[in-house]
């Protein structure tokens, strides 16, 4: 493609988008960093008889987090992992300039137009603010 060093893949639950970025960087010989964005929490953490709180507020991630590494692994490919808490599109960007990405992978899927008008629009709104080109997979 281009010749990319450093590639941000958003995942959003879809192995496909996961997969065809790890593919796209092996061609590439690049690094690759894998970022998952958790809603930002805010309830009330006057929570009683808790022990671990992260467990709580971060639900299923940890084992998102090990799928990723799964997928990694099956695709022959080493990548740094990182979990947020905020608003997806600023958190994608966020990574994105922190790590010095020269491309960012994320997926999309089909919407009803119900769902176009009501939804989040965090893909346009990452294409918008981010500091380098976004590759939208269809999932």
């Amino acid at each position: 493609m281009k010749g990319y060093r450093k590639i941000l893949i958003a995942v959003n639950g879809s192995k496909d988008t996961l997969t065809q970025g790890l593919r796209l960087a092996h061609n590439e010989k690049c690094w690759v960093t894998v970022v998952k964005v958790l809603p930002p929490y805010d309830g009330d953490l006057e929570l009683v008889g808790i022990k671990n709180l992260d467990d709580v507020l971060n639900g299923d991630a940890g084992k998102e987090l090990q799928e990723i590494r799964k997928v990694a692994d099956s695709e022959r490919s080493l990548v740094k992992t990182r979990l947020e808490r905020g608003q997806i599109h600023e958190k994608i960007v966020e990574v994105a300039e922190d790590e010095r990405c020269d491309l960012i992978v994320m997926g999309a899927h089909k919407k009803t137009l119900l769902e176009r008008i009501f939804s989040p629009r965090i893909v346009e709104r990452v294409i918008s603010r981010a500091p380098c080109p976004v590759l939208v997979v269809g999932t």
